[in-house]
């Protein structure tokens, strides 16, 4: 599992670089230092820090680095939103430490996971002269993550980047060396196994974020809750009785316990082939929804979301036993998920896409299914089984429809 640990005594014991011409104040470092908290991610390609504060930005050159010493260049890539609201602190604080710090900015929405925007984040390393002591840092959520971090895999081989997350959604991707750009034929195929040197993750950033795209992220912490710790899952409803209760101490306490869960399960399996499939809890579903709807028109959470709801729909056939769907039915409804497939959306087109998901094996569907409350486990079903379940799902959603659902629906 991963170690959370107090972040204050490794740097400052490692600030042998500090220039007091250009630095903070002493008492601004101190601040932000006793605010971060590092988990420890451990993989046999590599190990690696989370580290978790709250307005901390001004503290990322330090970071950097600690972890990562001798950087020739600096190239951040992020999109247009963050760029307006973060950027110009970013690069403002890094030239405190670095000579080199050039930016590309990319478009914002799930459409810049392209072949085309690899390509020009390429262009801008290449004319900015990166060489393969250089890094680069990916400052916004799962989309900039995803691609950034692929950029680095390939450029010269492969050189250091770290993870700036400034979504909730983020928590997730950002964590486990996941990294990839989209194929039209499907989400997140063409990429590689990468892992960052760092994922620095200020908390203050997500102020900003609008209602769907928190609700997005909290879908991937419920996720996590539901496939490895019941106790999380009960402090979840417990204390998170409404998005609104998602602030302050309760935000840090579940991207953290987030983020432990997802270390743990990399650390046994950092390449997907056992236990971390159990990650995709919700996703195959989630991801023929977003394929079919087209990207961006649901969030990611959204989606998943609405996988796990008909994984636990399944999970209560397949195994012959109840999980309650009726009650995690009313609570994803509570948190103001969507609970019904959306009307214009056929099975038979759903189980097309799901067969595309990387999980599948010669062409049949395997899905991540709920025992329990903590306990999953990957099974396969078959096309017959899988079209009815799905018919049914719709059927049943439909049955139950009410305006909070249309709402939920179309991802809005």
């Amino acid at each position: 599992m991963g170690n959370c640990e107090c972040y204050c005594r490794t740097i400052w014991t490692r600030s042998h670089r500090f220039d007091h011409r250009k630095c903070r104040s002493d008492a601004s470092i101190r601040k932000g230092v006793l605010m971060m908290k590092s988990i420890h991610v451990d993989t046999p390609s590599k190990r690696y820090e989370v580290v978790i504060g709250n307005e901390v930005l001004h503290m990322i050159d330090r970071v950097i680095d600690r972890v990562c010493p001798h950087v020739t260049a600096v190239l951040i890539i992020t999109d247009e939103t963050v760029a307006s609201l973060y950027l110009a602190d970013v690069e403002k604080t890094l030239h405190q430490t670095y000579d080199r710090v050039y930016t590309h900015i990319i478009p914002s929405g799930e459409e810049a996971k392209s072949f085309e925007q690899f390509y020009a984040c390429h262009t801008a390393a290449l004319t900015n002269h990166l060489d393969r002591h250089s890094l680069i840092v990916a400052l916004g959520g799962g989309v900039v993550g995803d691609l950034a971090g692929f950029v680095a895999a390939t450029y010269m081989r492969g050189i250091r980047f770290i993870q700036v997350p400034t979504t909730l959604l983020a928590h997730d991707s950002a964590v486990g060396g996941k990294t990839a750009i989209n194929h039209p034929l499907g989400k997140n195929m063409i990429g590689a196994f990468y892992q960052p040197e760092l994922v620095f993750y200020d908390i203050s950033l997500l102020h900003t974020l609008p209602e769907r795209e928190m609700r997005s992220g909290f879908a991937e912490i419920m996720k996590h809750s539901l496939i490895y710790d019941r106790a999380f899952f009960g402090w979840l409803q417990a204390n998170v009785q409404q998005l609104d209760d998602l602030r302050g101490d309760r935000l840090q306490y579940a991207i953290q316990r987030g983020i432990e869960i997802k270390a743990a399960i990399v650390a046994k399996d950092e390449k997907e082939q056992g236990v971390r499939a159990y990650l995709n809890f919700g996703h195959t579903l989630g991801h023929a929804l977003e394929s079919e709807l087209g990207y961006g028109v649901m969030t990611h959470g959204d989606a998943v979301a609405l996988g796990m709801l008909f994984a636990i729909f399944v999970s209560e056939r397949f195994y012959n036993q109840p999980l309650f769907y009726s009650s995690f039915r009313t609570l994803f409804h509570r948190y103001g998920f969507p609970t019904s497939l959306p009307s214009h959306v056929s099975p038979e087109c759903l189980l097309d896409k799901m067969k595309k998901d990387k999980k599948a094996k010669d062409q049949t569907v395997r899905m991540v299914l709920m025992k329990e409350i903590g306990t999953v486990c990957v099974e396969q079903i078959s096309d017959e089984q899988l079209l009815r379940w799905l018919y049914a799902f719709a059927e049943e959603g439909r049955g139950k429809c009410d305006s909070s659902d249309s709402r939920g629906n179309d991802g809005k």
